[in-house]
């Protein structure tokens, strides 16, 4: 599997393409806000011949979405999430004012995704892992044979997602990680959703947060 970053908008959020050699690609969290940066994302996947076959989102906070409608349009494919985040996805277009931007309502997703299941693509199987604090119904996708961990904002490099905004929430965050990303292998990667890239091992060493958790005997 192959992956490329793209780090898009004034929030600076890495929009993902995945793909493997059958050519065909997922998109994740499409955070493309201009014309100029939709333009950088099509072209990509033109000139390497990709074929585009789904929209898969981590969570839906406005820097994640902004790129949903512009590419479900360009290629007529389906956008997926998890259940819980739909509501989060409408609520977009209401707060969008708060950063002094507008936005027009984003059609719900197509189809949802659920902890355990497999997102297939190409020769390709993601594992959705539920991992919800960031916001109330977070996923991360998970590549176990290649040791790939694309995490959203739910883990970034010695920090963790903030929890301060609606349906977030501290303690449920920890957990999170605590049950779903630190019985990884150390070698997992980590892709984040904003920030440079880890690796599992790393943060169970490093990040303040967790050692903080576990001093605490979370």
């Amino acid at each position: 599997m192959n992956i490329q970053k793209f780090t898009f908008n004034n929030f600076q959020e890495n929009t993902y393409v995945l793909y493997d050699q059958s050519k065909k690609c997922i998109i994740i969290d499409p955070g493309c806000q201009t014309k100029s940066e939709e333009n950088t994302l099509f072209s990509y996947i033109q000139n390497l011949e990709l074929q585009p076959v789904g929209i898969y989102n981590t969570h839906n906070h406005i820097d994640h979405v902004f790129g949903i409608t512009a590419v479900r349009e360009q290629y007529s494919i389906p956008f997926y999430c998890h259940e819980g985040e739909i509501e989060g996805l409408r609520q977009v277009p209401l707060y969008a004012p708060v950063y002094g931007l507008t936005m027009s309502p984003i059609n719900d997703p197509d189809g949802t995704l659920k902890e355990g299941e497999n997102i297939q693509f190409g020769d390709t199987s993601l594992e959705v892992l539920f991992t919800p604090g960031h916001s109330p119904a977070s996923v991360c996708f998970l590549h176990r044979d290649e040791k790939i961990l694309i995490a959203g904002d739910v883990l970034f490099q010695n920090s963790i997602g903030r929890t301060d905004l609606p349906g977030g929430n501290y303690e449920t965050l920890m957990t999170s990680i605590k049950e779903k990303l630190m019985p990884l292998n150390d070698e997992v990667i980590v892709y984040p959703g904003h920030g440079e890239n880890t690796t599992i091992g790393t943060e169970k060493r490093e990040n303040p947060f967790i050692q903080e958790w576990e001093r605490a005997g979370r």
